[in-house]
């Protein structure tokens, strides 16, 4: 009987000891949130609320760290290898300098020419840019435009 009692307790010790997923540490489920598949608030782990969208559907797979060039592939389409902004310069055609509806890219962005401001810059929309998508006036000195 004493044996039973043993056996029967180290059994439901064994089972009491495994934490739930409940229990984990944030940053053990950090990769509900860096892969941006939910559209919710979000807690970062440095304790700033984010909002989160969800691009599941553009099939661009998890968003990576870097990733204006994975935002580019959501609106433009193409393979995992677009995820790196200078890879952009092998995409589409030489536009022949910046135009409304090209893409620029500059050596670690890429974005998409989607105006012309009234000095004279052209407006961008970009991924990752401050941490988000924005459009804005930016210079295109130096980088390289690409059309479809």
């Amino acid at each position: 009987m004493r044996l039973a009692f043993f056996a029967l307790l180290a059994g439901f010790l064994s089972f009491a000891s495994v934490p739930s997923a409940d229990a984990r540490p944030f940053w053990e489920e950090s990769d509900q949130v860096t892969q941006h598949t939910y559209r919710k608030k979000v807690k970062h782990h440095r304790g700033a609320t984010y909002q989160r969208s969800s691009y599941r559907s553009s099939g661009a797979g998890p968003r990576p760290r870097r990733w204006c060039g994975w935002w580019m592939r959501t609106q433009l389409g193409g393979g995992p290898e677009y995820n790196l902004a200078r890879n952009w310069r092998r995409w589409g055609r030489p536009a022949g300098g910046p135009q409304v509806g090209a893409v620029v890219v500059w050596n670690s962005h890429v974005g998409m020419i989607t105006g012309r401001a009234a000095n004279g810059q052209w407006i961008v929309k970009s991924g990752n840019d401050g941490g988000r998508v924005r459009e804005r006036a930016r210079s295109v000195a130096g980088a390289t435009f690409r059309v479809g």
